[in-house]
């Protein structure tokens, strides 16, 4: 029988090969999950992704430091303490072009997958 309850002790650490630290705690790579997933994630400064166009709603919740979105041309940053939801169907590119690295947790509903993230060519 369940305790009700789940500790995620061993998040999956995605291979990357641009120095983002990303640790699935809830998803597809992690549980199985594809309702929902949660990730911790640390990008490097200089770091960038190309656009993308998911299927997915994705809110990210800035820890530490700033984030740069693009969101259908429109330039956005946040910063520490700030939270964004951008929603599904958005052309989006998220970058770090600042000095120092940033730390956020991001979820997406439904979950990530590289299938429906519908990444550009650089």
């Amino acid at each position: 029988m369940s305790k009700g309850y789940y500790i995620q002790n061993s998040p999956f650490i995605v291979p990357t090969t641009d120095g983002k630290l990303i640790e699935e705690h809830f998803g597809l790579a992690s549980d199985g999950s594809s309702e929902l997933s949660i990730a911790h994630m640390i990008a490097p400064p200089g770091w960038s992704e190309p656009f993308q166009t998911p299927e997915f709603d994705e809110y990210t919740y800035i820890i530490k430091g700033k984030k740069q979105f693009i969101i259908n041309d429109e330039k956005v940053i946040l910063e520490t303490g700030q939270s964004i939801k951008v929603l599904k169907g958005s052309r989006v590119q998220y970058s770090n072009p600042f000095e120092l690295e940033c730390e956020y947790i991001a979820i997406c509903l439904p979950a990530f997958s590289i299938e429906k993230v519908n990444r550009e060519e650089q």
